[in-house]
């Protein structure tokens, strides 16, 4: 007997119910899940020779989903990050699966068991003020588009904020007079406001009188006055960097993208003393957990504690072989 093919209206309320009206997920979230969906789509028709309004959530069972994840690794080279982000889309919605079709209880919990997959923490990369210098001094800046870029790095190495962030800002955001600062959505439908130095200020001043004071348009918007996508910022960023690599070596060896601007702004306030659960509300973290990548990355800090540690008494020695007969004898 042909399955039931349930899985397309599944689908679609789990979008329209769950997602946008009951939890108001933002357009990124919204986004991220429909690219897993349509992989998982493309993978299905591949594999079951089925097209996807015809499938039924009984054929997605757990090794299917497992399998499905596997191809991720193995066909489109993707790491164990982006496997679990997979993954915990999956599990969102067989979690609402199991509530609209309980039939399939049984097998929705053996999906759920699908554990995410574990990886090396590697420590977080981040720039040196050098290397901020030289990335920011790289920018041409007798261009319009130029004089946007600089101003975006500057200000995303100087607040942390997240990339859709920036792209997000519109001047109505960006307070000038005292107490400067800017205004912004994070994760989680989270407001906060952070604040600008004197140099981001008269830099962003320059820049709004430049666009025209008009309180809706995008604080960095594109060509047409329109968002900025992600891509074309860091198609800019790989291109300030190639130039700034000629007179800052070091650039070479890292691989720069936006968030790593982001973790530049915490290691500065790390190295400049500030609390670890201030920079955790500076950079709009739910808790004090993220934050510990920085202290475990920051070289400086530890530095700085092995400088207050008594040294170990230890006199350097002259190495004596053993006894011929003693060598002989450990041999045996």
């Amino acid at each position: 007997m042909k399955p039931i093919p349930d899985f397309s209206p599944l689908c679609q309320s789990f979008f329209s119910k769950r997602l946008i009206a009951q939890r108001k997920a933002s357009p990124h979230t919204i986004s991220a899940y429909a690219q897993t969906f349509r992989l998982l789509m493309a993978y299905a028709q591949k594999r079951l020779s089925t097209t996807p309004s015809k499938l039924s959530l009984a054929e997605l069972d757990a090794p299917f989903v497992a399998a499905f994840l596997d191809d991720l690794e193995s066909t489109r080279s993707n790491g164990a990050r982006s496997r679990n982000a997979r993954l915990a889309s999956l599990r969102s919605f067989y979690h609402y699966a199991a509530l609209e079709a309980p039939q399939h209880a049984g097998m929705i919990q053996r999906v759920l068991a699908i554990p995410y997959k574990r990886f090396t923490r590697r420590l977080v990369a981040y720039l040196t003020r050098p290397e901020v210098e030289a990335l920011l001094a790289s920018v041409d800046k007798s261009t319009g588009v130029g004089r946007r870029n600089h101003v975006m790095l500057l200000v995303t190495v100087q607040t942390g904020l997240r990339l859709s962030e920036i792209t997000g800002l519109r001047q109505k955001d960006v307070v000038l007079g005292a107490g400067a600062h800017v205004r912004c959505e994070g994760k989680g439908r989270k407001e906060r406001w952070t604040p600008l130095t004197k140099h981001a200020v008269v830099v962003l001043k320059a820049w709004i009188k430049e666009q025209g004071d008009n309180e809706s348009h995008f604080l960095f918007p594109n060509a047409s006055g329109g968002r900025l996508s992600a891509d074309a910022v860091q198609h800019a960023l790989a291109k300030h960097v190639a130039v700034a690599q000629r007179t800052c070596p070091s650039l070479a060896k890292k691989r720069v993208t936006p968030h790593v601007l982001r973790h530049t702004a915490a290691m500065e306030l790390l190295q400049a003393g500030v609390d670890r659960a201030l920079i955790a509300i500076w950079l709009g973290h739910e808790s004090l957990d993220p934050t510990q990548i920085y202290l475990d990355a920051n070289l400086q800090l530890k530095e700085a504690i092995l400088a207050k540690m008594n040294p170990m008494q230890s006199k350097p020695g002259r190495y004596r072989p053993d006894d011929k007969l003693l060598i002989y004898l450990k041999g045996l």
